[in-house]
């Protein structure tokens, strides 16, 4: 999300007469530096980033544009947390290639939906806080398993069907 409200802030910066397209070349630079996150390429994001900020900083004595200033200071923030954080950013596409989940999505829907449907006031057995704790995790494995039957984690331990008529 971060580098879609870059990339928009470089969409409105004003041109500079002194380099051409200075808009498209960093809206280029941030698209870029999503698709090296995106395959895990921290390494080359990074000399990305610097180029970012070293193109977008100016000496404040030149007076700049005030939109030039916001997106060299949040490119600079963005910069330092992926810096801080490299070791943590997964090669998505990898593991896209290789079928493997992306996106914690269909689990983070389930929890959504049991704490909905048990924490709302007007529930005539209203779940307290320490006991959704406890009821959650089962809650939301069983419906998980409902709503998505086929889905298995990857290495995980195979399960043993159990003929229950013998």
């Amino acid at each position: 999300m971060r580098l879609t409200v870059l990339a928009n802030m470089a969409k409105s910066l004003p041109p500079l007469p002194e380099v051409a397209d200075f808009a498209a070349r960093t809206g280029a630079g941030l698209d870029k530096l999503k698709w090296l996150l995106w395959h895990g390429n921290t390494f080359r994001a990074g000399q990305v980033l610097g180029w970012l900020e070293d193109n977008l900083y100016t000496d404040p004595a030149e007076n700049p544009p005030g939109a030039q200033v916001k997106l060299a200071r949040y490119v600079s923030e963005f910069a330092t947390y992926i810096r801080a954080n490299t070791h943590l950013i997964p090669n998505y596409g990898e593991r896209h290639r290789c079928g493997e989940a992306i996106s914690s999505a269909p689990a983070e829907s389930a929890v959504n939906q049991v704490v909905a449907k048990r924490m709302v006031k007007k529930q005539q057995m209203r779940w307290s806080p320490a006991g959704a704790q406890l009821f959650l995790p089962v809650r939301t494995a069983v419906l998980f398993r409902r709503w998505y039957p086929g889905f298995t984690r990857p290495g995980g331990p195979a399960e043993i069907e159990v003929d229950l008529a013998a």
